[in-house]
């Protein structure tokens, strides 16, 4: 069966929901260390693993990306272009640094060795606040734009973007409104899945035909804001408005839901999955934020960890699987790292 047919055949298929109570096993506490950012109140975020060890991380409220050594705790940034308002980076294997310029309806080029910074303005005026981006499968870049209402696809060698235009919702007035394509991530065929943040959906574009196809997931106040994908492709999203952790089976279009240890109003946000696939997320809808762990195969929360500085709101996670920790950046204007119980390698089986 083709992609676009099976695609098909999952969206027409009946979802099912299990909404568990929260199970919390024999607690494990992580290690949470956290260095304060010299540049105040500037919402660090979005931190990335370069290849030589060090973070990246960018200052959306400042306007920079800088990097940490967290062997040193030296701190190095880098202005961007004024009025960037950066949301985001990635790093390639080069250590070329790029960025949303989510203020400002572009993507930047960073050269660190350098300073330069080369900019690629969207196509589309409305494309005005990219927002989240990832490597694609040949060294390209998929990215969302939550306010404009696309999903994009960006050459880097040759400066092209392509957007495709997500499901509008009905805004102030009866206008159409965004679906706020918000996290995305890819799958193991180099397909990507993102949450559209104002519904209930997720979404998939085919990178050959740029076609979107979305999923309704069945609780119509359900808000997913972040996702991971597992080793078997199905994905996992928070529902940041009900205070759920939820998985989709891409297979057989399948939905299962966990309450929350926080609750309703937990408001799960930052997310990861580790290489046992293990889920984590942070729970930001209390102060301090709480860091929990999920395991998929006893089906319990098992690790809660209170984050020191509080946090404010943790947005975006990033695993990092040489060091087995996941790194962060808070609203408390620090730079996190949590360090991951030891993997067991565990073989999921395929079936």
């Amino acid at each position: 069966m083709s992609w676009s047919a099976r695609l098909a055949t999952l969206a027409s298929l009946p979802l099912v929901t299990l909404v568990l109570p929260p199970e919390v096993a024999a607690q494990e506490t992580l290690a949470i260390d956290e260095w304060e950012v010299p540049w105040a109140e500037s919402r660090p975020r979005d931190p990335y693993v370069a290849p030589d060890g060090r973070v990246w991380f960018v200052g959306q409220r400042s306007h920079y990306a800088a990097v940490l050594d967290p062997a040193s705790g030296e701190f190095t940034r880098y202005d961007l272009l004024e009025g960037a308002g950066p949301h985001n980076l990635i790093v390639d294997d080069e250590g070329i640094v790029w960025y949303a310029g989510n203020a400002d309806r572009h993507i930047g080029r960073l050269d660190p060795a350098t300073g330069e910074i080369e900019r690629f303005d969207m196509p589309d005026e409305r494309a005005r606040d990219p927002h989240t981006l990832l490597f694609g499968a040949d060294d390209d870049i998929w990215f969302t734009v939550q306010g404009g209402n696309f999903v994009g696809h960006f050459d880097p060698s040759s400066g092209d973007v392509d957007l495709v235009e997500a499901p509008s919702t009905e805004g102030r007035g009866g206008q159409p409104g965004s679906s706020r394509p918000y996290g995305i991530k890819l799958d193991s065929e180099g397909r990507p899945w993102i949450v559209l943040f104002n519904t209930n959906k997720v979404a998939t574009v085919d990178p050959e035909t740029m076609e979107l196809v979305t999923f309704d997931l069945p609780d119509e106040t359900t808000r997913p804001r972040r996702l991971e994908i597992d080793s078997r492709d199905d994905v996992w999203y928070v529902d940041y408005a009900n205070g759920r952790l939820g998985r989709l089976d891409t297979d057989t279009g399948e939905v299962t839901e966990w309450d929350n240890p926080g609750g309703s109003d937990s408001r799960p946000y930052g997310m990861a999955i580790d290489a046992d696939d293990r889920v984590w997320f942070v729970e930001t809808g209390h102060q301090p934020n709480t860091f929990v762990g999920f395991d998929p195969a006893t089906e319990e929360f098992f690790s809660i960890t209170e984050v020191g500085s509080g946090g404010g709101a943790i947005r975006h996670m990033y695993y990092d699987a040489d060091e087995n920790v996941v790194w962060f950046g808070t609203d408390a204007n620090t730079v996190g790292r949590a360090t991951l119980p030891p993997l067991t390698r565990r073989v999921i089986s395929q079936q």
